[in-house]
C-alpha cells in the first residue's frame, strides 16, 4: 500500500472513530437509564426493547452499520475493528444498535464463507439488515463441550430431510423473540474414524416442530436479557437436506472457521468495559473520602489504579497485534495469537473490573453502575469459545512443537 493510500485509510478510520465517539456521547451514555426501565417495564423479558429499534434506525441513518463486515466482503480489517469494537463494548448492548453483536456477527460471517446463495437470500440479508437475530448451537450440557468433538446431538439423514434430536444449553439469542434461525452443530456421522469428520451443521428456523426452549439460564444471575441464554432441546425435529451447511461432515471445518473472529471481537469489546470501568474508578476516587482524604489520596487505591491502566494497556497491545496478525496470514494461521488473546484479555477485565468495583464499595454491586454485569461478562468469556484451559493446553503444545527442537 502506497504511504498515500495509508494517509488516506489512516484519515477515514480516524473520521468513523469521530463519528461513533459522537454517537456514543449523544444517544448511547444518555440513554442507558431509559434503556434499563424500558426492559424490566416489559412482560416478557424476550421481547423487542423499543429504545433499540429507535437507535438503530439512527445508527443506519449515519452509516454506523454493520462495522463488523469483513475485510475480504468489503469490510475493514481486523486491525481497524479494534478500536471501534472497543468503543462499543463500553456498554454492553450498544453492539446491537451497529449491528455487530454476537452471535449474529460470527453467524452472518459463517453464511457469508459457508452458505449458498437460497441460504444467504433467506438469511444472511434479513440479519444483515439487522431485522432478524440468530443462535449458534454448539454446547451441550451432558458432555464435556469443550472438546468440540464431544457433541452428541444427532444429524441424521432421511430421504430429502434430516431429523435432528439432543440437547443444547446456553444457546444465546434463543430466548429473543427476533431471533429466527439457530445454526446446528450435532454428528451426522459418528462411526466416522476421523473424529473431525463426524460432525455436521445444519440451519433450523426456531420454529420448526420439534425445537423446545426449555428455559432461560442465568450467569451470575443476570439473565442477559432480551437476548438471553437458553436450554434448547430438538425432538425429532425434521428439515429438509438442503439446509445442510457446506456439506456432510464439514461442521468442525465450519466451528474453527467461525469462533477464531469471534473469540477476538470479545476480547476487543472487553477492552473497552475495562477501559470504562477504570474511568469510573478515577472518578469515584477524587468523589469520595475516607479516613480524612480523598481516596485518590491512598496508596492503595493509586496502585490499583496504575495496575489496571498497565493491564488494559498490555492487553489492548495484544489484541491490536492478533488483529493485525489475523489480516495478514488470516484466524487459522493466527491460532496461536488468537489463543493468547484469548487466554489473557478476558482474565484480565475480569480483574480490572473487580478492583473497580472495589473502589465503589457496595454500590459496585449494584445495576446503578455497569460494573457488575461487566464482570459476569468477562467471566463468562473465560468459557465462551472454549474455556482458559483449552487455549493454554493448544497454544502450549504449538509453542512447544514450534521451539522444542
Amino acid at each position: 500500500m502506497s504511504s498515500a493510500n495509508t494517509s488516506s485509510r489512516h484519515q477515514d478510520l480516524a473520521q468513523l472513530r469521530a463519528q461513533l465517539l459522537a454517537f456514543m456521547d449523544k444517544y448511547i451514555y444518555p440513554n442507558e437509564k431509559r434503556y434499563q426501565e424500558q426492559l424490566h417495564g416489559m412482560a416478557n423479558r424476550f421481547a423487542t426493547v423499543p429504545l433499540m429499534e429507535e437507535l438503530k434506525a439512527k445508527a443506519k441513518d449515519e452509516g454506523l452499520w454493520n462495522l463488523f463486515m469483513p475485510y475480504d466482503h468489503g469490510g475493514l480489517k481486523n486491525e481497524d475493528y479494534a478500536p471501534l469494537a472497543e468503543i462499543m463494548g463500553r456498554v454492553l448492548w450498544s453492539p446491537e444498535v451497529f449491528n455487530c453483536n454476537a452471535p449474529d456477527t460470527g453467524n452472518m460471517e459463517v453464511f457469508m464463507k459457508y452458505g449458498n446463495e437460497a441460504q444467504k437470500q433467506q438469511w444472511l440479508e434479513p440479519l444483515l439488515n439487522g431485522e432478524i437475530r440468530s443462535s449458534y448451537a454448539m454446547t451441550e450440557p451432558d458432555v464435556a463441550s469443550s472438546d468440540a468433538t464431544n457433541v452428541q446431538t444427532s444429524i441424521l439423514r432421511d430421504g430429502d430431510h434430516y431429523v435432528i434430536n439432543g440437547k443444547k444449553w446456553f444457546i444465546t439469542n434463543a430466548m429473543y423473540e427476533r431471533t429466527k434461525i439457530l445454526i446446528v452443530m450435532g454428528k451426522s456421522d459418528p462411526d466416522n474414524p476421523n473424529r473431525h469428520l463426524q460432525q455436521s451443521q445444519i440451519l433450523i428456523p426456531k420454529d420448526t416442530p420439534g425445537v423446545k426452549l426449555v428455559r432461560p439460564l442465568t450467569t451470575f444471575g443476570y439473565d442477559d436479557a432480551p437476548q438471553g441464554h437458553a436450554e434448547v432441546h430438538f425432538e425429532n425435529v425434521r428439515v429438509p437436506k438442503e439446509n445442510i451447511l457446506l456439506g456432510e461432515g464439514r461442521g468442525f471445518e465450519i466451528a474453527q472457521g467461525r469462533l477464531g473472529p469471534g473469540r477476538i471481537h470479545h476480547c476487543m469489546r472487553l477492552i473497552g468495559a475495562a477501559q470504562r470501568a477504570l474511568e469510573f474508578a478515577c472518578k469515584r476516587a477524587v468523589s469520595r473520602s475516607t479516613f480524612g482524604r480523598k481516596l485518590a489520596e491512598h496508596q492503595s487505591v493509586r496502585e490499583e489504579i496504575a495496575r489496571s491502566f498497565c493491564d488494559i494497556e498490555q492487553a489492548r497491545l495484544l489484541t491490536l497485534a492478533t488483529a493485525r496478525r489475523m489480516d495478514e496470514v488470516g484466524p487459522k494461521d493466527a491460532r496461536d495469537m488468537i489463543a493468547a488473546a484469548k487466554i489473557t484479555v478476558p482474565l484480565m477485565a475480569q480483574n480490572v473490573i473487580d478492583r473497580c468495583m472495589q473502589i465503589h464499595g457496595a454500590g459496585g454491586f449494584t445495576e446503578d453502575y455497569f460494573m457488575a454485569e461487566a464482570f459476569s461478562y468477562a467471566r463468562w468469556c473465560r468459557q465462551a469459545d472454549g474455556p482458559d484451559q483449552v487455549h493454554m493446553m493448544a497454544l502450549g503444545k504449538d509453542l512447544i512443537a514450534r521451539h522444542g527442537s
